[in-house]
């Protein structure tokens, strides 16, 4: 008989829970706000871009790295938005999405028995690619309501054997948006340990109330030791083109370039200038995208309040997190589970993405990323079960 097939560290991760709970959405007819995908397509000018480049036949391998105008827009966003100085060929790397970049650039980085810090709750991916690389994980707990860092968990998350943290804000799940404050802190653990910083800020237009995104690589002292990935996907509602990217120091691009060929090799060809022209969209369109999701943030919040949940407030992303607890739910799983056949509304529970389930037990991830009148046909779906 043949030897099992799998890869044993992923043995104990199974199917992903977007892939569950989407099949339950499908099951019941039932209004999907557990997937973070928007219903609507991004700004025409990206989606021309597409058609031209497809019509135009870009439709075969593109260069290794990305096509020019695509890495060259990359460093322009870069210095425009955040004063950045980024080398266009040497020190960006395009990606079949944000998650292959995270993929690589942790395959590039970790040695197995290195050890990866995160924050929890996590984007599922990071914990299945640290077992990939061998790396051990080690967290620092995000607490309900209001997901602050707490400097001494996170202290003691650092040791000898530290050898990236890997940092999501603005942040997937809990919409919480790094501050100053809290960066500099991380920052300063990073290099008292001699560890790399990889952030992932593939919603770092998606800011609210006058939050500021700030990129690790600004800080002082961090450009040489910050690996910064970003997509289209959320920024552009293109999640379907996986078009990611890495920038940083060119002998870290080079290191995850290495890894990344022989992931996808390449990808995405068309979309790449597609990307490149949405990345050069004026100011105004970028405020309006942001301006939109704000409303329905607020729109879903109410909403969940109404119908008798605790909410969090994100300052980012297009995730709210509500508490399911005052509606009886010991468990957000059981709960998640039960709501398509009770209400046909799907959510997903947090507490897969913490390695402390105890810290999430009873809260619940719902995506606002949808039209307005699928949020309120949502929201008076889930004021059912108040009754």
């Amino acid at each position: 008989m043949a030897r099992s097939p799998g890869h044993p560290a992923l043995g104990s991760f199974g199917t992903t829970i977007f892939a569950t709970m989407s099949a339950l959405a499908a099951e019941h007819g039932a209004i999907n706000l557990g997937q973070g995908f928007p219903d609507t397509d991004g700004p025409v000018e990206v989606l021309d871009a597409a058609v031209a480049a497809i019509r135009g036949g870009r439709n075969q391998y593109p260069p290794g790295a990305g096509v020019p105008e695509l890495l060259d827009a990359v460093a322009t966003h870069q210095r425009r938005f955040y004063g950045l100085d980024v080398d266009a060929r040497s020190e960006v790397l395009v990606t079949v999405g944000a998650t292959e970049a995270i993929a690589a650039t942790v395959l590039a980085l970790v040695r197995p028995g290195d050890e990866v810090v995160t924050f929890e709750p996590y984007y599922d991916s990071y914990a299945a690619t640290i077992a990939l690389a061998g790396g051990v994980r080690r967290t620092s707990v995000l607490r309900f309501p209001d997901f602050e860092v707490d400097e001494a968990s996170l202290r003691a998350a650092f040791s000898a054997r530290t050898r990236l943290v890997l940092l999501n804000t603005p942040h997937n799940p809990t919409g919480k948006v790094f501050t100053r404050e809290e960066l500099d802190l991380v920052c300063a653990l990073a290099r008292e340990h001699d560890a790399w910083v990889v952030t992932d800020e593939v919603y770092e237009h998606l800011v609210f109330d006058g939050a500021e995104h700030v990129p690790v690589a600004t800080l002082p002292g961090m450009w040489e030791r910050t690996l910064t990935i970003s997509s289209a996907g959320k920024t552009f509602s293109t999640t379907g083109w996986k078009v990611g990217w890495v920038s940083g120091p060119a002998e870290a691009v080079a290191a995850v370039r290495a890894v990344k060929q022989f992931l996808t090799y390449v990808g995405s060809g068309p979309f790449q200038p597609a990307v490149a022209t949405g990345l050069g969209l004026p100011d105004a369109v970028y405020a309006g995208l942001a301006g939109s999701l704000q409303g329905k943030r607020d729109r879903l919040v109410n909403g969940l309040r109404k119908a008798g949940m605790e909410v969090a407030v994100p300052r980012g992303t297009y995730f709210v997190v509500a508490d399911a607890a005052p509606l009886g739910a010991a468990d957000a799983v059981a709960f998640c589970h039960e709501l398509p056949a009770r209400v046909g509304v799907v959510g997903v529970p947090v507490s897969v993405f913490h390695d402390d389930v105890e810290a999430a037990r009873t809260l619940v991830r719902f995506a606002f990323c949808k039209e307005d009148a699928v949020l309120d046909e949502a929201c008076r779906r889930l004021a059912e079960l108040r009754r």
